[in-house]
């Protein structure tokens, strides 16, 4: 080999090199420009960020067509993707999003989310309101299983599917599906062809959820909001209603037509809830 081709052969293998760092760097701005908005440092009069956690039966994208109509109103937002593996599990999980992101957060909750954010926002300054969706408010040492048979009306468990998973410790859980059969319980204000998507893309939830006692109560100390879906036959209405009193809501606004999934039926009111309390605490 000679010196001249080996001289030429280093030159061009610097220059890919050079070119491949080139690319990488290119991309890595990329990526940080595309990062969620609310982790980014906030500039002073920015809109909150809006962090909405999603129930059973669901997972982030149960909140897109609500997404839409907040970021037309300017509010950075990001979906929490909620384990439902029960307390223990999903408050500090989702308790590690809310540190990670900077400036005020309007924390948003649908169904078991809002069992979830009771105890995950417990003592975090940023959050700066809840808002409880068709959802779960629980107090301290109360259950889920507790709640949702405080009242009649619920009907997705004789809907929902028992399914065996290995837990990471090796020993046998059940987590819950819903059926086929369960739009009615569940669903019952959207399409047939919307209902197939969700019931597609849920993801599960542990049987033990509605056995873990609440450990905090957020809503003690953080100004919240609730919305009553006006024929929800997982949460009962009369139980929402309860719940919302009892948590000292500053306002409570009823859809009487939803079903539990008022967030793909009703968007719009739904974001001009979280527009509202974000107004109320800015």
């Amino acid at each position: 080999m000679s010196a001249e081709f080996s001289r030429r052969t280093m030159l061009a293998a610097g220059a890919a090199l050079a070119g491949s760092a080139a690319l990488t760097a290119g991309a890595a701005g990329t990526a940080a420009a595309a990062a969620p908005s609310g982790t980014e440092e906030r500039k002073p009069g920015a809109k909150p960020t809006v962090v909405l956690v999603h129930g059973g039966y669901a997972d982030s994208s149960c909140w897109n067509a609500t997404i839409g109509e907040l970021q037309r109103k300017g509010y950075p937002t990001i979906c929490g993707a909620n384990p439902l593996r029960g307390i223990p599990t999903d408050a500090p999980y989702i308790a590690g999003l809310l540190d990670s992101i900077a400036g005020p957060v309007v924390l948003v909750a649908h169904s078991m989310g809002g069992t979830v954010v009771t105890n995950a926002a417990a003592g975090k300054a940023n959050v700066k309101a809840l808002v409880y969706v068709a959802a779960f408010v629980p107090d301290v040492g109360e259950t889920q299983g507790e709640l949702i048979g405080k009242f009649p009306g619920s009907e997705v468990l004789p809907v929902s599917v028992p399914t065996p998973y290995t837990r990471a410790d090796g020993t046998t859980g059940t987590e819950f599906y819903l059926g086929r059969n369960g739009q009615a319980a569940f669903a019952a204000d959207i399409s047939a062809a919307e209902f197939r998507i969700l019931q597609a893309t849920q993801r599960p939830f542990d049987a033990d959820s509605f056995t873990f006692p609440t450990t905090a109560a957020a809503w003690r100390t953080i100004p919240s909001w609730g919305l009553v879906a006006g024929r929800d036959k997982a949460i009962p209405p009369a139980c929402e209603r309860w719940m919302y009193a009892r948590a000292n809501a500053r306002k409570v606004v009823e859809v009487p037509t939803s079903s539990h999934v008022v967030m793909l039926s009703h968007p719009r009111i739904v974001a001009g809830l979280i527009d509202e309390a974000a107004r109320a605490v800015a």
